[in-house]
């Protein structure tokens, strides 16, 4: 399969719908209403401070596996166009590079204050498991690939459950407490987000890869030559064995987006197939494209919007156009919306793409 897939975009456009103003939106028309779906959906827009999950905890590894989705595309492309392995890898290198480099700006590089800068970040964490998840898919086969990730995961787990950390002991998953948090204190350098532990560290990036690679698993299928509706069958199957294995494995093992446990990464990984196998049954096999458009134009810059998050405010801006004293506060949050999805869409038209 050579086309792009058009629900690969409105995915990734969906998810970073909601962090360009989406949560904002339903926040304001939750607290003006009634509505109990309206509250509960609002709910879900907050993270879970520990272990536990809501659907804002899968905004971060949807777009982690989408990147690993893409995979199977762009590297068979460039493979098939003569590009050696080795430069594979050299440029893969040099994304995760520009992309830890970029998620450092958005932390307040340029400011240069070195000491208190943090370099973890959700673009590193992005570039380094994307990186891992590239480095096994070239030296490996779908089977390889299968086994890095079990591995990843279990390896992960037997991790935080039994190597002891000085003066805590073993198994202890408690905030400040964990390996993880450990590891990082250790070996991240400047200013930990929580102060004793940061989510985006880097020893939780080693289960983070396994997200990515389930997305190539994703894109493996989705490159095959089955028929469409095989393909969705396929993706719905396996989000429903993911969801089964990675609830059972939360009595063990918690959820927790902070420390992106095994169990979290698997259950996640049912979500994103569940989604990914709704969108390209209906955009790519029906052919129903018309609503996703506005998706799509968030999707194809996502990491352009991302990234002006950090220089624009936004609600600044909408408040030059909305009184808000005057108006809904719904309507301040659809100015942000707007603002943001008109700049994308002059990028769209200019086919204007910040590509990493």
């Amino acid at each position: 399969m050579s086309r792009r897939l058009a629900s690969l975009d409105a995915l990734r456009g969906f998810d970073m719908f909601w962090i360009t103003g989406g949560s904002a939106l339903v926040a304001a028309l939750a607290e003006s209403t009634d509505s109990a779906l309206l509250d509960w959906v609002h709910a879900q827009t907050e993270h879970v401070e520990w272990h536990g999950f809501r659907l804002w905890d899968l905004v971060f590894p949807l777009f982690l596996f989408l990147a690993g989705v893409s995979m199977p595309f762009s590297m068979a492309k460039r493979i098939a166009r003569g590009d050696s392995r080795r430069k594979l890898l050299l440029d893969a290198a040099r994304r995760a590079a520009l992309l830890v480099l970029l998620g450092a700006v958005y932390n307040g590089l340029l400011t240069f204050d070195l000491e208190n800068q943090r370099w973890a970040s959700v673009l590193g964490r992005i570039g380094l498991a994307w990186f891992g998840a590239a480095v096994i898919f070239l030296s490996t086969g779908v089977r390889g690939q299968i086994a890095w990730a079990a591995g990843l995961l279990l390896g992960y787990w037997a991790a935080l459950s039994w190597i002891p950390v000085p003066g805590v002991g073993a198994g202890d998953l408690s905030p400040g407490n964990t390996l993880t948090d450990w590891i990082d204190r250790l070996l991240v350098p400047g200013r930990l987000h929580r102060g004793n532990r940061d989510p985006e560290g880097l020893f939780s990036t080693v289960p983070a890869i396994a997200t990515a690679l389930a997305g190539v698993f994703a894109g493996h299928w989705l490159r095959g030559t089955a028929e469409g509706t095989t393909k969705a069958l396929r993706l719905f199957v396996a989000g429903a064995i993911c969801l089964a294995v990675g609830w059972t494995w939360s009595l063990v093992f918690p959820f927790n987006k902070n420390l992106w446990t095994s169990s979290f990464a698997v259950w996640c990984a049912g979500l994103s197939l569940l989604l990914l196998g709704a969108f390209y049954l209906v955009i790519d096999v029906w052919g129903l494209k018309r609503w996703a458009f506005f998706f799509v134009v968030i999707g194809t810059n996502a990491i352009t919007i991302y990234m002006l998050g950090a220089f624009v405010d936004w609600w600044a801006i909408a408040l030059l156009v909305v009184d808000e004293n005057r108006f809904h506060p719904a309507l301040l949050a659809l100015v942000v919306i707007g603002l943001q999805w008109s700049l994308l869409y002059t990028l769209w038209r200019r086919r204007l793409f910040l590509r990493v």
